[in-house]
């Protein structure tokens, strides 16, 4: 969750609330914005705040806090509309040779504005913060502020070979190549791997050729530093998008105008080339979208019964606009800094806040919620006490496996099985068809275990059904295994046996060959005159496959077969 530190007198004032420090009073407070106190500094004045909506970066500077809850405490109602000077200030032209690099830049000037070394604190922090969130770690966002009085305009925004461009960037002395700042400034070594992939980097030039910045790296040392003395600043943003371009530049404008600045437009020259928008375009933006907000759709999903004067209301109170209303709907105007309503789902549950949640009546769910076990739940209950009671060890493994596992390593050829699309680990590529592999596996990495190990695993195995709609079909299979010096096959038919008499099933033994298992020790598990599985002991190339000293002796039934022939048993 995003974590801002806000200036606490700053707080105060622009809240128009008298705190005295009491956290429990403003964690009340935050709380109409999802949002609590994780810890104030005294000494340096400062609260950090943890905001629990992540899509809210309007939220992440003290200008953006004060902004939000401003209605929710009756300061100022409805949307706070921003404006730009008609007149574009300044022109900046983007060479073509940006496209593939990085392609997108929105401006914006901030004049008469008074900077303190808090609200200078402020703007970096809420700089890093959209740097690091919105903007990816400045791969699809960075943004850049410069003192615009040492700016000669228009802007020339290109791409350079590394070895053309020597500057000094902030922080330095000394002029440095693009290649030495990626090989020696901390932002260079932190950030270099997004422009590295290039031949060619994007650079920020004024008209007179003086370096504005390298982004997304970092800004020149002269007119990339801004102090208290600064009253007139150059915002850009650059970035592979450019909606998200030009949300994070209006995020950052308003809250300067949010400090007294005025702001001012510019103009972007793009290249004739068809994949960007327009040949020009003016930013920022601060255009409201249109919503419509059903007031049916807000009631049913909140469960009141509001009228659309009352919701009205509470929109304002929640920083959104209304431009008209009907019986039926209203139409929301949103600014352009709520960048993360998307749907008229976002636009209720601010209305749901600005009602309380806490007035809202709950109401039980009127739906019946009473649950059962499946009719066979109960025989795969008994399955595992009886295994349990024989002395073997469950365990629990993954239904996701390979096909090394299923056929190399147990000696058998290859079927046709259920492949991912889009397997993330290689060793779990499909489903498994059967849950030996899954035990051969797990005595394989539990060698140090003191000897005899007895295991077993009662779970879903899947297989190829085309008469199913899924194509699919998830059977329950039982499997054990039994290994030491002595294992042989006597010992788990003998196991097999006292499970099949206890669960009161009759069964026998058919002759059979099977790669898995040695020739003339293997036999097909016959319940109701139909095959429900194998027993057998476990061919040495199996073993010597998983890495396997001692003998194993395994058996592997259908449990679902198994439960039908004791249903039909008990039901005659």
């Amino acid at each position: 969750m995003p974590t801002i530190d806000v200036d606490y007198p700053e707080l105060e004032r622009l809240l128009n609330v008298k705190l005295d420090g009491d956290m429990a009073k403003l964690d009340d407070i935050l709380a109409f914005v999802k949002a609590e106190v994780k810890g104030f500094n005294e000494k340096e004045g400062t609260v950090s705040v943890e905001m629990k909506d992540t899509n809210r970066p309007d939220l992440w500077s003290v200008e953006g806090l004060s902004r939000a809850l401003r209605g929710y405490l009756n300061h100022e109602k409805g949307l706070k509309q921003y404006t730009a000077a008609d007149k574009p200030n300044i022109e900046v032209n983007v060479n073509a040779k940006l496209w593939n690099i990085r392609p997108f830049i929105c401006c914006s000037v901030i004049k008469n504005i008074h900077l303190s070394d808090n609200i200078i604190r402020g703007i970096m922090h809420l700089q890093e913060k959209l740097d690091q969130t919105n903007g990816r770690n400045r791969q699809k966002t960075s943004i850049g502020i410069y003192n615009f009085d040492l700016i000669v305009p228009p802007i020339e925004y290109t791409a350079v070979k590394p070895e053309d461009v020597n500057f000094v960037p902030l922080g330095f002395t000394e002029k440095m190549s693009l290649e030495e700042i990626l090989d020696l400034h901390p932002k260079g070594m932190e950030y270099g791997q997004i422009v590295r992939k290039n031949a060619l980097y994007p650079m920020l030039f004024d008209s007179q050729g003086k370096v504005l910045s390298f982004p997304p790296i970092i800004n020149s040392a002269d007119l990339g530093k801004i102090t208290e003395e600064s009253r007139n600043l150059l915002v850009e943003v650059t970035g592979t998008l450019h909606k998200t371009v030009l949300n994070t530049l209006n995020l950052v404008t308003s809250a300067l105008i949010d400090r007294g600045g005025k702001a001012y437009s510019a103009t972007i020259h793009y290249p004739e080339k068809p994949s960007y928008p327009e040949k020009t375009v003016v930013t920022p933006d601060f255009s409201n979208r249109h919503v419509t907000l059903d007031i049916a759709y807000t009631n049913r999903l909140l469960g009141l019964k509001l009228n659309a004067k009352q919701i009205s209301e509470l929109l304002q109170t929640a920083g959104l606009g209304v431009e008209k209303t009907a019986e039926d709907s209203i139409s929301v105007l949103v600014p352009c800094y709520r960048v993360d309503v998307m749907h008229q789902v976002d636009i209720i549950e601010d209305v749901a806040v600005a009602y309380g949640y806490n007035n809202i009546e709950p109401k039980w769910r009127e739906l019946p919620t009473t649950g059962r076990a499946k009719p066979d739940q109960r025989y795969i209950d008994v399955a595992r006490e009886l295994m349990v009671g024989l002395g073997y060890q469950e365990t629990f493994n993954t239904t996701l496996t390979n096909p090394d596992s299923l056929f190399q390593k147990m000696n058998t050829k290859p079927t046709k099985i259920i492949e991912l699309a889009n397997p993330k680990i290689v060793t779990m590529t499909c489903l498994r068809n059967s849950i030996l592999p899954s035990l051969m596996e797990f005595l394989s990495v539990n060698q140090s275990v003191e000897f005899p190990q007895k295991i077993f695993e009662l779970g879903k195995i899947t297989s190829l059904d085309v008469t199913k709609e899924t194509r699919t079909r998830d059977e329950d299979w039982l499997a054990a295994v039994t290994t030491h010096p002595n294992a042989n096959f006597s010992e788990i038919k003998s196991a097999l046996d006292s499970f099949m008499a206890n669960f009161g099933v009759e069964w026998q033994i058919k002759e059979t060959s099977h790669p898995i298992f040695i020739e003339g020790r293997v036999g097909k598990v016959i319940v109701a005159g139909l095959e429900v599985g194998v027993v057998g002991e476990v061919n040495p190339l199996v073993l010597e496959a998983w890495r396997l000293e001692n003998p194993a002796v395994v058996f592997e039934i259908n449990m679902k077969m198994v439960i039908k022939a004791l249903d039909a048993k008990v039901c005659g």
